[in-house]
């Protein structure tokens, strides 16, 4: 008799619990408009007026929370799937920002020139659709990217600012670098001297091993995606093919830009942190030559077949040291390659360099600003994108101006070319 009492018997802390719960369900169903008769208990442990319930406990007990139903049911399944890292924003201000052009065509949609009235500050804005993102079944790469670069700050790593989502856009906003990127200045000048490759080989080595020691992969080092700051030192960008990969991890999917991309990337992986440093070994050979060792093949299949067979023999115009330091980044077997910030700065190429961020910034690049200067750098470093002024950006909808304006109308033209394709420039491979 007595167990049997007690059993009975609520645990003042449980009956606590229960009663705030109740309360909490109650004030969340009157908000929609139902009344609850006052003898109904609410609850996951019941929910009828009964104290005998024919209602399986286990079905009751899995239910949310009344605040967890409530932003659901607020939030369309097409908002909720990119939270929490695109916050979700529709409230007024939007005027606040004007496009004032291109900057460059990414994976999946435009890169624009964005400024901010009320700060009178200029960003560079990543948009994609957020259908695109879908249909590459690319969401958890999408949200890799901001994921990854909330977790870096480096002076070699450009700075994302903000990201947030409208109902059919994704928005990443970074620093604008009016400089450019190095691939413009390559174009420029067909090739730059050791001394200046010194200095970014120092700044790109000194970023990937940041984040390498992070235990992120890029996956994208190549110049469109090295900016220059006002004095001319780099800043490796878009993190958009970029994952976390623990040391010691292996990664499988074939991604980058094909002309730089490590043989085990080619070849479906095993991959790690080493396929980046093939990846700079590509990018100082360019800068030094003013070609790719290999030029880009159509597929990564082709372009495996080709790297495989090249013999990365260095040529005779470099310096022993430069030669020697290709020749270890450009090590087609990735456990004998060059793959850690330390061996790199060990190299008889660095001798006198120092790796401390400030000293490597205390000049300038005198040979980016005088570039800078020349008279074709605008036209080389939009590569066919148009720079006339735009009209203000809505995020909500993309573009806002009048329908009638000529350059609202050749914006919309612009932007459906750029989705299309139908616009020209360097751009990542991506295959699941």
């Amino acid at each position: 008799m007595g167990a049997d009492g007690s059993k009975s018997i609520k645990n003042p802390l449980q009956h606590k619990e229960e009663s705030r719960r109740s309360s909490r369900w109650r004030g969340f169903l009157s908000s929609l408009g139902v009344s609850v008769p006052s003898g109904l208990h609410i609850g996951p442990q019941h929910m009828i007026q009964d104290k005998t319930t024919s209602v399986p406990e286990y079905v009751l007990s899995s239910l949310p929370g009344p605040e967890k139903l409530h932003m659901e049911w607020n939030l369309p399944a097409f908002i909720n799937m990119f939270l929490p890292e695109f916050p979700h924003r529709s409230i007024p201000g939007h005027e606040h920002f004007q496009i004032l052009g291109y900057v460059a065509k990414g994976s999946f949609g435009p890169i624009l020139k964005v400024k901010d009235k009320s700060k009178q500050k200029t960003y560079a804005v990543k948009v994609i659709p957020k259908s695109e993102i879908l249909r590459q079944g690319v969401l958890d790469q999408s949200k890799e990217e901001v994921i990854v670069q909330r977790q870096v700050r480096h002076p070699f790593v450009h700075d994302l600012q903000d990201c947030w989502q409208t109902q059919h856009h994704l928005y990443i906003m970074c620093d604008y670098c009016s400089t450019g990127d190095l691939y413009t200045y390559w174009v420029m000048i067909g090739q730059f001297g050791e001394d200046a490759l010194k200095v970014f080989a120092a700044e790109l080595g000194s970023a990937i091993g940041f984040l390498h020691d992070y235990g992120i992969i890029h996956r994208d080092v190549k110049m469109e995606n090295v900016l220059l700051s006002d004095q001319g030192h780099l800043r490796l960008a878009d993190f958009g093919l970029s994952r976390r990969l623990e040391h010691g991890g292996r990664a499988f999917t074939i991604c980058g830009t094909i002309q730089y991309m490590a043989p085990e990337v080619l070849s479906g992986g095993p991959y790690s942190h080493a396929a980046d440093w093939w990846s700079l070994g590509i990018l100082l050979f360019a800068l030094a030559t003013g070609k790719f060792p290999v030029p880009p093949e159509s597929d990564h299949c082709c372009m495996l077949r080709k790297v495989r067979c090249f013999p990365y023999d260095m040529p005779r115009s470099f310096s022993p040291p430069f030669a020697l330091l290709l020749t270890e980044l450009l090590c087609k077997t990735p456990t004998r390659r060059l793959r850690t910030l330390e061996r790199f700065k060990r190299q008889t190429f660095f001798h006198g360099t120092p790796f401390d961020s400030q000293l490597l910034q205390k000049s300038p690049v005198e040979l980016i600003l005088e570039l800078k200067k020349r008279p074709d750098r605008p036209a080389k470093a939009c590569r066919g994108l148009a720079l006339e002024p735009f009209p203000d950006f809505d995020f909500d909808c993309g573009f806002h101006g009048d329908s009638t304006s000529t350059s609202a109308q050749e914006t919309l033209d612009l932007a459906e070319a750029l989705d299309q394709g139908q616009v020209t420039s360097s751009e990542s491979l991506f295959v699941a």
